[in-house]
């Protein structure tokens, strides 16, 4: 059985981020053969057209780090409806210059967590238009709208309710899946 190498964004750029919490505990309840790489997105300047000739450094480890993973895995907030701005800079620098797309054709899935009841579906669909843009392949099930709460997730990504480490073992069960069935119709380069 392969292992795969899955480059996963933190979308909040927060140093207690309830989502660096949550991408801990699918990292712990994830299969055995995905291996896990954050890919950071702090340090990257904002995006300019005018960069395209010359990408800097951090654009370029941003790039490579797509490039070493099989997957990606985006654990991102809501920020007023939409993805964090941090996390659509770093999409903007991945997918450009033109004809240099590092998202295409990578399999992908969303995933988010916060306070409110509604859990991040707001800015999965915003992600979910860009990433289809960008020509990844998403899972597109299950959903996964989390509501986040002390009690039931701790800071090293453990789960305390039984019901939601099930639901999210499932998850990333079905993530594993994705990932070997779309790299078995469009291996990676």
């Amino acid at each position: 059985m392969p292992t795969y190498r899955v480059g996963y964004f933190v979308g909040s750029l927060s140093s207690t981020s309830i989502n660096r919490v949550l991408s801990k505990a699918l990292i712990r309840v994830a299969p055995s053969d995905l291996e896990f790489t954050e890919i950071p997105i702090g340090r990257l300047p904002l995006y300019s057209q005018d960069y395209d000739d010359d990408y800097p450094p951090e654009a370029m480890d941003l790039k490579a780090a797509i490039g070493r993973s099989d997957a990606v895995l985006f654990v991102t907030p809501e920020y007023n409806r939409s993805i964090p701005g941090a996390l659509k800079n770093a999409i903007d620098w991945a997918s450009r210059p033109w004809g240099q797309n590092s998202f295409d054709h990578i399999p992908a899935a969303v995933i988010g967590a916060s306070v409110g009841s509604i859990g991040t579906a707001v800015a999965q669909q915003s992600l979910r238009a860009v990433l289809s843009f960008c020509n990844a392949r998403q899972m597109t099930a299950p959903e996964a709208y989390i509501q986040f709460s002390p009690e039931v997730f701790t800071d090293d990504g453990g789960i305390a309710k039984e019901s939601t480490e099930a639901f999210l073992t499932e998850f990333m069960r079905e993530f594993r899946v994705h990932i070997e069935r779309v790299l078995t119709v469009l291996p990676r380069q």
